[in-house]
């Protein structure tokens, strides 16, 4: 049976302003921090590494209900200095690619 996979796809443009021969992209690292704390706390996992896929990165977590890994997401999104159009596609393990399944714009309005 195929396990539920968020992706979780931002754009991938240079964080603006930064320092001359900076990191173009700091906000990955800060994603994935954000993501081992909530995989470190039980709340989703993390489930491959994240990867560049066309014009966006692409980062994955599973282990929990659809609610749950779009709340995540949507976090994600709201992080400083995550490009704006950040969108989930939710998925299985089986997917043959990136992004085919439900797209779902980020991040989620407030309940």
């Amino acid at each position: 049976m195929p396990t539920m996979v968020v992706e979780i796809h931002v754009p991938l443009l240079p964080t603006p302003n930064l320092p001359e021969g900076t990191y173009p992209f700091p906000w990955i690292e800060e994603i994935e921090d954000f993501l081992c704390d909530l995989e470190e706390q039980g709340d989703v996992e993390v489930f491959d590494d994240g990867e560049e896929h066309e014009d966006t990165y692409v980062f994955f977590v599973t282990g929990a209900g659809e609610e749950e890994l779009l709340a995540a997401a949507s976090q994600v999104a709201t992080l400083p200095a995550v490009p704006a159009g950040t969108f989930a596609v939710v998925s299985d393990d089986e997917a043959e690619e990136f992004g085919l399944g439900r797209h779902i714009a980020l991040p989620l309005p407030a309940v």
